[in-house]
């Protein structure tokens, strides 16, 4: 639940905009309120417009999961028996687990999406006192006025907040971190200045030169943009050391990195990109300074067995059928890189992983309008970790760095 600013005491109704899409249009679903747009989860979102003027919103996967389909019934027959302003919209397919729940729906007087298909649009609003529905295979726009401020007392979406442990470890620079406002640079000017600001721990994106020489570069036509490079892609390693991005920041190949690593031995890098945990370990300075994001639990199991701390990326961790938990337990992987578009829904599996004492980092940041790093340190840990943070912000001033 989130809640959005007061509505100015003047204003008498004020502009809701819906967007509802299928999963068919690859979309993100979203709704803008004074000039603030939020972007929603897989699943329907119940939106309510409360007292003191303010929106409360939370979304239920409707499509993975029947226990939430039998809270999201029950929560809007309160809604509507208590005649609460409410909206609601669908995002990707959001029909799958109401199957069983036909019945339901058509009492409440919601009849359009009693029958909803797996991968329709769907948007719901009462702002006028009576339920109006519209659905389509692929995308619905609605712009409504949102009548006189609600009086109810009633607060549906309590803010739900989770206690955590201030640590710079919880902040990892993203490709180094900005510098000079450029984002992604993964240069050693992004390493020098972010270190310089408190960053203890550094992501960088590794990929290979066409001769086979690992270099931080987050992928090729990025890099060929930064530095107006119009060669063949990949580089050649001569071709690659020449170029500075923008004209002005230094890229890194494997000497570069050690060097910079070895002169502050308080760092830790993060990789990304590589999935050779072996290879990089073996041209790396120091192992005890070195995470992996691997992306196949062939590479988690590798660098398992050869003592390579690992970081489990979103998509091979969910596609773990059995225990996912036990998985990482058993091959003692410590850390896990989710996206932050994913926790709310996966609030579950969060709890379990923090339980076991497994740390999640999330990435996204500065994604999605509003979801800064700022928002992500007041909002979302104790749930999760930490994250992939472009740039440094106040709250990010602790205790210097300990142990990962």
């Amino acid at each position: 639940m989130e809640l959005l600013h007061a509505i100015n005491e003047k204003i008498v109704t004020e502009e809701l905009v819906l967007n509802s899409h299928s999963f068919n249009t690859h979309q993100r679903s979203s709704f803008t309120y004074l000039s603030q747009k939020e972007t929603i989860e897989r699943g329907l979102t119940i939106l309510h417009f409360a007292k003191d003027k303010k929106i409360e919103y939370k979304t239920f996967d409707t499509y993975g999961s029947k226990e939430e389909v039998v809270e999201f019934l029950a929560t809007l027959s309160t809604m509507l028996m208590a005649n609460s302003k409410i909206a609601i919209l669908a995002h990707d397919s959001a029909a799958a687990s109401l199957v069983g729940f036909e019945k339901q729906l058509f009492d409440l007087g919601l009849i359009q999406l009693s029958s909803l298909k797996g991968r329709q649009a769907y948007i719901m609003h009462n702002l006028n006192g009576i339920i109006t529905e519209q659905v389509d295979d692929n995308s619905i726009t609605k712009t409504l006025d949102v009548p006189t401020i609600t009086e109810s007392e009633i607060v549906y979406f309590p803010k739900e907040t989770f206690e955590f442990t201030p640590n710079i470890n919880r902040f990892i620079a993203h490709a180094g971190g900005e510098v000079n406002g450029i984002k992604s640079t993964n240069s050693k000017n992004a390493l020098d200045e972010n270190y310089k600001k408190g960053f203890r721990i550094f992501e960088l994106d590794i990929i290979e030169t066409s001769d086979g020489k690992l270099v931080a570069a987050h992928d090729w036509n990025m890099w060929a943009r930064f530095t107006d490079y119009t060669g063949t892609l990949p580089p050649t390693h001569a071709q690659f050391m020449k170029q500075k991005i923008y004209g002005d920041y230094i890229t890194m190949d494997m000497e570069g990195i050690n060097a910079w690593f070895k002169k502050h031995p308080d760092a830790t890098l993060v990789t990304d990109k590589v999935n050779d945990p072996i290879a990089f370990a073996e041209a790396f300075i120091d192992n005890d300074r070195l995470i992996m994001e691997l992306f196949s639990v062939m590479a988690v199991e590798k660098a398992s067995e050869h003592g390579i701390h690992a970081m489990m990326s979103q998509e091979p961790l969910m596609a773990i059928k059995d225990d996912k938990t036990n998985f990482l337990k058993v091959n003692n992987v410590k850390y896990v890189a989710l996206s932050r578009r994913i926790i709310t829904s996966q609030k579950k599996l969060m709890l379990q992983l923090k339980e076991a004492g497994i740390k999640v980092y999330v990435y996204n940041v500065n994604f999605d309008p509003g979801k800064d790093e700022k928002y992500v340190h007041d909002n979302e840990f104790g749930l999760i970790y930490g994250m992939y943070a472009d740039k440094w912000i106040s709250d990010m001033s602790f205790t210097s760095a300990s142990k990962l």
